[in-house]
C-alpha cells in the first residue's frame, strides 16, 4: 500500500435490476480483483447492499464499478454510498456474499 494512502470504509446500496443477475457474484469477484474486503447481500427491497474496505483509490474504482458496470445482465439505476470513513485497519478478512 502506498505511503499516506490510507484505508477507507464505505457502505453501499445499488438500485435497479440487480437481483437474479449474478450481481453479488460479480461484485465479490471485482472486489477481490481490486484487493478489497467487505461483503455483499440481497435485500428484501430488491436492492443489493454491502460494505467495501481497502485503499482509497481501489475503493473509488469499486464505487465506479458499482455505479456504472455491475454484472453483465444487471441494469443499475443508481448506487448510494453512506458512512464513508477512514479506518486504521481492515475489519474484514475477505470479500464475502452474505445470504
Amino acid at each position: 500500500m502506498a505511503e499516506g494512502e490510507g484505508l477507507l470504509s464505505v457502505d453501499y446500496e445499488v438500485f435497479g435490476k440487480v437481483q437474479g443477475v449474478f450481481f453479488r457474484k460479480y461484485t465479490q469477484a471485482e472486489g477481490k480483483k481490486l484487493g478489497l474486503v467487505g461483503w455483499v447481500k440481497n435485500t428484501q427491497q430488491g436492492t443489493v447492499q454491502g460494505q467495501l474496505q481497502g485503499p482509497i483509490a481501489r475503493v473509488r474504482d469499486m464505487q465506479q464499478w458499482l455505479q456504472k458496470k455491475g454484472s453483465p445482465k444487471s441494469r443499475i439505476n443508481r448506487a448510494e454510498f453512506r458512512n464513508e470513513k477512514m479506518i486504521a485497519k481492515l475489519e474484514h478478512s475477505d470479500f464475502c456474499i452474505v445470504k
